[in-house]
C-alpha cells in the first residue's frame, strides 16, 4: 500500500490515494499502521475517495480502529494533497465527511498549498445531537462529576462531540488519567473528545485535548472550533481568536453572518512510502 504521511499543526496521519488503492479492512490497517514503535507512527488513518455528489471523500479511523465523523486538521491536509498531487486545479473544493460536506479554501505559494480555509459549518449546540445526556436547551457550563471532583463542562459538536473544561495551567495537567475519565462518562453516549482550556485574553486561548479513540494529540481542528464557539458561549473570549495548541496555532472565527466556524491552518506533508499490509 503506497501512502502519504502528513501533519496539521503536529496531527499526523497516513494518507491513502483510494483513486489508486484499495484498503480492504481500514480498521485493521489504522491500528497497524498507527503504531509508532512497529508501524508509521501516527493518530490514525485517512481515505482520500471518490465522491458522488462533492468533489471529494473522506474517512478517517482513529488510531484504535475507530471511525471518526471529522478532523479539521485531516481534512486540510486533504486539501493539500489532492491540490499537490493533480487530483484537482481548483483553489476552493468540497468533500464530503460523515459530519456533512466541508468547503476548502486553499492559499497557494509556488505551486504548492500552505495554507487552507476550512469552513466547518454550524456548531451544534442541542444536547441530543452532541450527543450528551441533558435535559436543558444547551449544555453550557454545566456541573459534572469526574472521579469525585466536579468540574463545569461546555459541549459542543463540530459533526463529533467535545467537552470542554476551563481550567489554569494546563501544562502540567495529568491529561493521561484524567482524559479517559471524561473520555467515557456515562453522560457521553459516543464517547467524547474533551479540551482543557486555558484562557490568556480574549483573543487567545490555549488548549490541550484528549481525542476519543486516540488519547492526547498534539492538536485537534474540530476540537479548536469547539473551543472558540464554547469561549464565546462562556462570555471569556471574542468571536475571532487564536487557538494554540501544543502542535501550533490555529485562527478560528464564528461567523455571525452565516453562524459557521472557519478555522485558518497550515497543512505540511512529512514523506511518501509503501508498506506491506
Amino acid at each position: 500500500m503506497k501512502f502519504t504521511k502528513m501533519q496539521g499543526i503536529g496531527n499526523d496521519y497516513v494518507y491513502v490515494n483510494c483513486f489508486e488503492e484499495k484498503v480492504e479492512n481500514p480498521s485493521g490497517v489504522a491500528v497497524k499502521i498507527s503504531d509508532r514503535h512497529f508501524g508509521i507512527g501516527s493518530d490514525g488513518l485517512v481515505l482520500i475517495m471518490p465522491s458522488d455528489t462533492e468533489d471529494f471523500k473522506m474517512r478517517m479511523f482513529n488510531s484504535d480502529g475507530s471511525e471518526a465523523e471529522m478532523c479539521g486538521n485531516a481534512i486540510r491536509c486533504v486539501g493539500k494533497y489532492v491540490y499537490d498531487n493533480g487530483l484537482t486545479d481548483k483553489d476552493t473544493i468540497s468533500i464530503e465527511t460523515l459530519a456533512g460536506t466541508k468547503i476548502l479554501k486553499m492559499e497557494i505559494e509556488d505551486g504548492k498549498v500552505k495554507m487552507v480555509r476550512v469552513d466547518m459549518g454550524e456548531p451544534i449546540l442541542e444536547p441530543e445531537k452532541i450527543p450528551v445526556i441533558h435535559a436543558k436547551e444547551r449544555f453550557v457550563n454545566e456541573e459534572v462529576e469526574v472521579d469525585g471532583e466536579k468540574y463545569k463542562v461546555t459541549c459542543v459538536s463540530m459533526g463529533n462531540p467535545h467537552a470542554i473544561i476551563y481550567m489554569k495551567d494546563i501544562d502540567n495537567l495529568k491529561i493521561e488519567e484524567i482524559g479517559p475519565k471524561f473520555e467515557h462518562h456515562k453522560i457521553f453516549p459516543r464517547r467524547t473528545n474533551t479540551e482543557f482550556v486555558e484562557v490568556i485574553d480574549r483573543q487567545t486561548l490555549k488548549m490541550r485535548v484528549w481525542e476519543r479513540g486516540a488519547g492526547e494529540t498534539l492538536a485537534c481542528g474540530t476540537g479548536a472550533c469547539a473551543v472558540l464557539v464554547a469561549s464565546v458561549l462562556n462570555g471569556v473570549s471574542e468571536r475571532k481568536a487564536t487557538v494554540k495548541l501544543k502542535g501550533g496555532d490555529l485562527l478560528i472565527e464564528w461567523s455571525q453572518e452565516d453562524n459557521h466556524v472557519y478555522m485558518t491552518g497550515p497543512a505540511v506533508k512529512v514523506f511518501d512510502g509503501e508498506i506491506e499490509i
